[in-house]
């Protein structure tokens, strides 16, 4: 199966919560830091018992960039893992690359041929040329910046155009126009609905990662009954502090399960109203 065909499957079994591994050593339960390799150990345990209810996990780089060879070795091991309890699961690689093209030819190789990711996750500021060796891997998804979530957004991505258009709405626009939508994947932040809602129509062709929920204040039911309301089906909603730091006792493996049971409840129960 390729990406966008786990991605069908997995949205007609109602599954659209990414478990995003954020891990850091410094949040990790105290029981975990005792084992040998707690770095990979956690990691285990999480999606051990996450990994039948999931739809996806998303691996920020930046956690186990800043561990060295150390953090490469767990980001390889946590995608084997994944790999062999369940092949139908989506697993993103979030490392926002975006650069000229023959270093982001380099970047989707590491990606995805050398670490085996499905998607990936890209950043359009330097233009097509940035982006389209990304989209040469066919069978893959590759989520671009749209809107995120962190308060700096307003300061490139909301800027007015000469024609009162917001930057951000003219990415979503070429976008669109650039690339097939069984690769194209937008990220779009769910901290201010209020953009989701207004911005819901123009995302239909897309499959839309959604961060946000959870810590940063946004609601799995809330983004699902605007996705659901408008007929459009192919969403993942990202949930890394909430499900993995669920608890810090020795219940935190069965806590992320809860957790991410709740979100799942969450979405089905507005997809079976709408």
């Amino acid at each position: 199966m390729n990406s966008f065909e786990k991605l069908e499957a997995l949205v007609k079994q109602g599954k659209h919560i990414c478990v995003g591994l954020d891990t850091d050593i410094k949040k990790i339960p105290s029981i975990v830091r005792k084992s040998s390799n707690p770095f990979y150990e956690f990691n285990r345990l999480i999606v051990e018992s996450t990994i039948t209810e999931a739809a996806a996990y998303k691996l920020n780089f930046a956690f186990y960039e800043s561990h060295g060879l150390e953090g490469f070795t767990v980001l390889r091991k946590t995608v084997e893992l994944i790999r062999s309890k369940r092949e139908d699961v989506l697993i993103i690689g979030d490392a926002k690359r975006g650069d000229i093209g023959n270093t982001s030819m380099m970047y989707a190789k590491a990606i995805f041929d050398e670490l085996g990711f499905d998607c990936s996750t890209i950043a359009p500021y330097m233009g097509k040329d940035s982006l389209d060796p990304f989209f040469e891997y066919e069978g893959k998804i590759n989520f671009i910046l749209v809107l995120t979530s962190n308060k700096g957004s307003e300061d490139f991505e909301k800027l007015l155009l000469s024609d009162g258009t917001a930057l951000y709405k003219s990415v979503l626009q070429k976008i669109k126009s650039w690339y097939p939508a069984n690769q194209l994947g937008t990220v779009f932040g769910a901290t201010r609905i209020e953009n989701l809602k207004e911005d819901i129509d123009d995302l239909k062709g897309t499959t839309v990662l959604v961060p946000g929920v959870g810590a940063q204040g946004g609601s799995a039911g809330e983004v699902a009954s605007i996705f659901h309301s408008a007929g459009h089906r192919n969403f993942l909603i990202n949930s890394s502090r909430n499900i993995i730091y669920a608890s810090q006792e020795e219940d935190f493996a069965s806590s992320a399960y809860d957790e991410l049971q709740k979100l799942n409840r969450e979405v089905n129960q507005i997809s079976h109203s709408v």
